[in-house]
């Protein structure tokens, strides 16, 4: 295949933010909203549970319809954050993110961001879709500040998309006034899709991120 001629990009994700990340290599993609269960399993640690459902966003998309997505490359991502050894996910509704917010307070958190890239392109021996799944996971490590009850409250109050992001820290909105300190490799990363793990596997793919390069 020619790097000049890439496959079609999946972005496997219903977040706005992944699509926006995304959209920043001004690579042309489409979005396909997956189906699945990301219950974690019993025992299953943080980094090995965001790397397993990033490549299960990416088949469930793949499973749907598989005639559709043949030719193409499909991106997984999933973010899991954990504190002294619970995990915390997104928290759904206002009363649990305060929740996770008062217990995040003062402490250090550690976010593992799983991400996979998925070949169908590839077949099993029967020579149906299977598909090779390229997988990464990029760590952040945040200090959370200590937070009075009045700055959750107000927070959550003007940031309502706290209730969709791990930990229910926006970084790249309010909640990077919660953050006294990030440590990790990639700033993306903690806002759902690490771009530059994802340019090596999109370059090993044979995609010119960098057009003409």
């Amino acid at each position: 295949m020619s790097i000049f001629s890439p496959p079609t990009l999946i972005l496997a994700s219903a977040s706005p933010f992944r699509r926006e990340l995304l959209a920043r290599l001004g690579l042309p993609f489409r979005v396909a909203i997956p189906d699945c269960d990301e219950t974690p399993r019993p025992g299953e640690d943080p980094e090995t549970l965001s790397l397993r459902l990033s490549e299960t966003k990416a088949r469930a998309v793949l499973a749907a319809a598989p005639w559709q997505f043949a030719d193409t490359l499909i991106i997984g991502s999933d973010q899991v954050a954990v504190c002294a050894g619970k995990i915390y996910g997104k928290p759904g509704n206002p009363a649990a993110a305060a929740i996770q917010l008062r217990e995040l307070s003062g402490r250090r958190v550690h976010f593992f961001t799983g991400l996979c890239l998925l070949d169908p392109r590839t077949r099993d021996k029967e020579g149906k879709t299977e598909g090779t799944a390229h997988r990464m996971s990029v760590a952040t490590t945040v200090t959370f500040r200590h937070l009075s009850e009045d700055e959750i409250k107000s927070y959550l109050a003007r940031e309502p998309d706290a209730l969709n992001c791990a930990g229910s820290a926006k970084s790249e909105g309010l909640g990077i006034a919660l953050i006294a300190k990030m440590e990790g490799t990639d700033p993306n990363a903690l806002i759902g899709l690490p771009l530059i793990a994802l340019c090596d596997l999109l370059r090993a793919a044979g995609v010119a991120v960098l057009r003409g390069a």
